[in-house]
């Protein structure tokens, strides 16, 4: 696993005219870090800050390269236009309250579960950032070790010229919280999510997929179609999916398009080896079946779910539906 050194890494943020010279991330790049926080053993937590970066006018990010310390779970990048007050100082928060947020204000701009993660978008496309952007982190930590350990990030920004900017991105996390997992036995769970309506990504392209299952996840398989009947065209399935090193595949030069009333076939396989029925929950002692996806044109960073836990099953993306509380209520 690869770790490198920055040249500009403080708590209030930095500008570099220079990229790391093994990245293919270049540009003027921003910073900032969370923590660190000592953790005792067997502690987990969510904890977040919120930050300005030093832009002193607007910018657009075409790259982000998070690097985690070792007890992170998982680190969420949030654009932030809604709170106004810095607390550099990690405090505990709630999970996915940003990606979930109604206003739309909070926007979601990456979802880290790498150790390193360099997150590249494609030509002409990146997040516009107003000057002094306030930036959220939201660390999700677990230390399984026997030793109090450290847990920090870093969060860098790199920056295009923006006359070479067409389109703004977004992020899609997608999945289902009908897991429930008998204890000893691997578990399936297969669905079709249908683009809800009011979001038509028949006119947007996805340019990146990654997986995201929690500790006993073995495999995380997506693929596009006009219906749940299929066809599908399979588009992630990595062998052996890791998943604490999920496998981030890109579609740059040929981006995915969601047919008009199509959607995205998921499916998701787990072993469970504990002695206990594990179900959906951001504990990572509970488990998750999600994707990620980076697209553009934006048309909003969305938290989208299938449930067959009501009549007929549901669809539907947050925010921005009616619905959203009956997902919220499960974070």
């Amino acid at each position: 696993m690869r770790r490198f050194v920055f040249a500009c890494v403080v708590i209030a943020g930095c500008g570099s005219e220079a990229a790391r010279p093994d990245s293919g991330l270049t540009g003027n790049m921003f910073s900032m870090k969370w923590g660190p926080v000592d953790v005792n053993p067997g502690k987990e937590d969510t904890q977040c800050i919120w930050m300005r970066l030093d832009n002193e006018t607007e910018i657009k990010v075409h790259g982000l390269h998070n690097v985690l310390s070792t007890a992170s779970h998982h680190l969420i990048v949030y654009k932030d236009d809604m709170d106004m007050t810095e607390q550099t100082t990690p405090v505990p928060c709630q999970p996915f309250t940003g990606a979930l947020n109604s206003t739309g204000m909070v926007m979601p701009l990456a979802i880290t579960q790498k150790e390193d993660d360099e997150i590249y978008l494609p030509d002409g496309v990146a997040y516009t950032f107003a000057p002094h952007q306030m930036i959220k982190l939201e660390m999700h930590y677990l230390n399984t070790s026997d030793a109090m350990e450290a847990v920090n990030a870093t969060a860098s920004f790199y920056v295009a010229d923006p006359a070479t900017v067409k389109y703004e991105a977004a992020l899609l996390f997608t999945g289902s919280p009908d897991i429930d997992l008998p204890p000893g036995q691997t578990t399936t769970l297969h669905q079709f999510f249908k683009v809800p309506p009011y979001l038509d990504l028949s006119q947007s392209k996805i340019f990146a997929i990654t997986g995201h299952t929690h500790a006993l996840g073995t495999k995380v398989k997506v693929g596009v179609g006009a219906s749940k009947t299929g066809p599908f065209t399979e588009v992630y399935n990595p062998s052996p999916f890791a998943w604490s090193e999920p496998e981030t595949k890109n579609f740059f030069e040929n981006p995915l398009v969601i047919p008009k009333d199509g959607g995205m076939d998921l499916t998701c396989e787990w072993t469970n080896t504990t002695g206990s029925a594990v179900k959906f929950g951001e504990s990572a002692t509970q488990e998750m079946c999600f994707f990620w996806a980076y697209y553009y044109p934006s048309q909003g960073s969305k938290v989208c779910f299938h449930t067959d836990q009501y009549a007929n099953g549901i669809d539907l993306c947050c925010p921005g539906d009616s619905l959203c509380s009956l997902i919220e209520d499960r974070f």
